[in-house]
């Protein structure tokens, strides 16, 4: 019917699983940084068990969505992720990953599947980001980004790393990232969360990754958003510690037994 072959449509924008598992007792569900792309996570799926399919969430404005006009807000990512993969989160176990901008978008898909369906991750992993009721993400909300000269902007890429030196070369493929990252970090001052007294939102495990190298992040805040336990790993490496090959190893063996823990 119409409506199913709408959202395989969605699927085959939003999501890239390069290693399809429909056997899987449990999909872990991937969320770039900004500016970025689905080739690192996606290519998870062939490091970790075989119990454990991977999908990579692609944003609009890049890749095949390179046509596309990119998100205005966060609300609006929450919706398209929301809306393209309800069928599949209802239908197993799921857990997400997300770095930086990612853990943001994550956390806010997160929170609305459990208040508008009841759904929850079995676990939520989250990687170089402040805890979501922190004010240490005041300060972005007052950052001028459009007005930033792109020199500035490839000064800021290069110094956290993350984009190979030679994409930083080509002024045409320069101009689309900055513009890419620019709109990404303008969807990112959309997101604000704002903890009620009493209301602890989830219940699953979540564990914090971070590079020891990195700024320091606020992460106290994210143990008061379950009820259930809150670990915290720093691995050797700066804001992209997980683009070195021993910390992706680390990485997805650690998620994986996580995810196998979880009683699936």
């Amino acid at each position: 019917s119409f409506p199913c072959f709408l959202v395989f449509l969605g699927m085959e924008k939003l999501i890239v699983c390069a290693h399809k598992r429909p056997n899987a007792l449990c999909r872990l569900i991937c969320f770039p940084w900004a500016g970025g792309g689905t080739s690192l996570l996606a290519q998870w799926g062939k490091q970790l068990s075989n119990s454990v399919e991977v999908f990579c969430v692609r944003y609009p404005g890049r890749e095949t969505r390179l046509n596309e006009p990119f998100a205005k807000d966060m609300t609006s990512m929450v919706n398209e992720v929301t809306s393209v993969l309800l069928k599949e989160l209802q239908e197993k176990p799921f857990a997400f990953f997300g770095h930086s901008f990612g853990s943001y978008l994550s956390f806010a898909v997160a929170l609305h599947l459990k208040e508008k369906y009841g759904l929850e991750p079995v676990h939520l992993f989250i990687s170089g980001a402040h805890a979501p009721n922190s004010e240490a993400l005041l300060p972005i909300k007052s950052i001028s980004i459009s007005d930033r000269k792109d020199e500035e902007v490839i000064e800021y890429l290069q110094t956290v790393g993350g984009t190979p030196s030679e994409l930083l070369h080509n002024e045409d493929i320069r101009k689309r990232l900055v513009l890419t990252f620019k709109e990404d970090f303008k969807v990112l001052q959309t997101f604000s969360f704002e903890k009620a007294e009493m209301d602890i939102p989830f219940s699953c495990d979540i564990t914090c990754f971070n590079g020891g190298d990195d700024k320091p992040y606020d992460l106290q805040g994210w143990q008061e958003l379950t009820s259930g336990d809150t670990s915290f790993y720093e691995l050797p490496g700066g804001h992209f510690y997980l683009l070195e090959p021993s910390n992706e190893i680390f990485l997805t063996k650690h998620i994986t037994r996580c995810i196998e823990n979880a009683g699936l």
